[in-house]
């Protein structure tokens, strides 16, 4: 206990703290889960340093009798809550993990951890709905949101555990015994605990230099994470639409931590990706890949944020300016490499039955991640390049006008366009099976999407089996 309210005083007395420590993240370490990395026994010693029965004496006097913490009488109950509760908590976490540890993980209680920590973060809840905890102190409120997250996918997973093995309920396996729309029961409580805390946030009236506001982005990214991995990505929506409401009178979004800014940017990006906002998406995604530190600097932290910046920023990248990722960027993320690198080459050379094949080799993860359908629309790409090749290829003739002066012809037969698709690997024949047979209904078809999609400009002359291309640019932003 010594060990926590030795931190607990220097944070509520800045003077004593070495520089670049700041006394709210101090104060937050005094009830994190994790121990210090220079104290791993500190839960340990704080079990052992008290008991059920003297808990509340033994903060009162740390709390209210202490010379180096000088606090109000309600500051001080409202601490006195939070740790009480905190203790409690503590002896459910170092069960657990002991049995964890042990190699009995059936036997460990982590939704007896989730619930505990959750009383732990109503009374963090009450102290700032009163107003009595200060707007310095809001790290906290960064942790209770934090860890009532990871507490509870524990929690889901040690029950999904259970329940696959025939577990839960002391081995009752009916149907009905589970609903299996409660899989994730306590991930599903964890948001609205966090967004309780975004509504205590959001709704703070107080002067912006005491405002509970300074919490906002911190907690709108956690739920943009939980809905995310509930598979409830419509309701982040309604903190988007929540943040746009109160733009006038909070700070603006510059003046948050550098690390709330990526994370938002990033998550309204992808919003933006799923809503097929291709151009916003960008805009969004761009600016937290630019303001992510080199991977060089930031670490391995740093170079997972810009690697799932990038999973999103690539696709996206490919549909709104048909740019491919080079080489040497890919190389410095070997995942992605393995994922993308396949598709971006088949793109290069307009090669679609390898295309194909990336796609279905990266589907399982590109279904999980969401962009298996806008990588698709790639294909659209190939088929550009395809007829781009066939026009490079001596697709056009060239022609003095009525001036003198020399025009391209842009007359391309179908026929020309059809045997570059089938040596691409595209499937355009007639269903017969004879080689060299070909659906001049399906050529033109593509060759019609393409134009509609002004990846391509001209008219089809049926009749006469052509493709008039137009002279002033057949394929726009190719330069050709």
């Amino acid at each position: 206990m010594d060990s926590i309210f030795r931190d607990f005083a220097a944070a509520h007395n800045p003077a004593t703290l070495p520089i670049g420590k700041a006394p709210g993240y101090v104060l937050a370490s005094t009830i994190c889960p994790e121990p210090p990395a220079d104290e791993p026994a500190r839960f340990y010693n704080f079990l052992r340093s008290t008991n059920a029965h003297s808990i509340t004496t033994d903060l009162k006097y740390k709390l209210q009798y202490n010379p180096d913490v000088q606090l109000s009488k309600q500051e001080a109950a409202a601490w006195m809550e939070v740790f009480t509760t905190f203790y409690r908590f503590v002896g459910f976490l170092v069960a657990a993990e002991e049995a964890q540890n042990a190699g009995q993980a059936r036997e460990a209680d982590w939704s007896g951890v989730y619930d505990s920590w959750k009383d732990v973060v109503n009374a963090l809840y009450k102290g700032y709905q009163s107003t009595v905890l200060a707007a310095w102190t809001i790290p906290c409120l960064y942790v209770a949101g934090k860890y009532l997250r990871v507490f509870a996918i524990k929690a889901d997973e040690k029950t999904a555990s259970q329940r696959d093995s025939g577990m839960a309920f002391g081995g009752i396996q009916e149907e009905d015994a589970f609903n299996p729309d409660s899989k994730n029961e306590k991930l599903e409580d964890a948001a609205r605990q966090i967004n309780r805390i975004f509504g205590l946030c959001i709704s703070d009236r107080n002067p912006l230099d005491e405002s509970r506001k300074w919490a906002l982005y911190y907690t709108a990214n956690l739920l943009f994470k939980t809905y995310f991995k509930l598979n409830s990505i419509s309701l982040s929506k309604n903190i988007i639409r929540s943040i746009r409401a109160s733009a006038h009178d909070m700070p603006a979004l510059a003046a948050f931590p550098k690390a709330h800014r990526v994370t938002f940017y990033y998550y309204t990006g992808v919003l933006h990706f799923l809503e097929e906002d291709y151009a916003t998406a960008e805009e969004n995604l761009t600016t937290a890949y630019d303001l992510c530190l080199s991977p060089n600097v930031g670490g391995g932290a740093t170079r997972k944020n810009l690697e799932l910046i990038l999973t999103y920023l690539i696709p996206t990248k490919l549909l709104t300016s048909h740019r491919l990722p080079s080489p040497a960027l890919l190389a410095q993320y070997p995942r992605l490499a393995s994922l993308f690198q396949p598709l971006t080459h088949s793109i290069r050379t307009a090669n679609l039955a390898a295309f194909n094949a990336a796609l279905e080799a990266g589907e399982p993860e590109f279904v999980k991640r969401r962009i298996y359908l806008t990588l698709e629309r790639g294909r659209d790409i190939i088929l550009r390049n395809i007829f781009r090749k066939v026009y490079i290829a001596g697709g056009f003739e060239e022609a003095k006008d009525g001036g003198g002066q020399t025009v391209r012809r842009t007359r391309v037969p179908v026929k020309e366009f059809a045997a570059a698709l089938m040596l691409a690997g595209a499937e355009v024949g007639d269903g017969s099976g004879e080689v060299g047979v070909w659906d001049g209904d399906e050529v033109e078809c593509l060759i019609a999407n393409a134009i509609y999609k002004n990846l391509m400009k001209g008219y089809i002359a049926r009749e006469r089996g052509i493709i008039v291309l137009s002279k002033a640019g057949a394929f726009p932003g190719t330069g050709v």
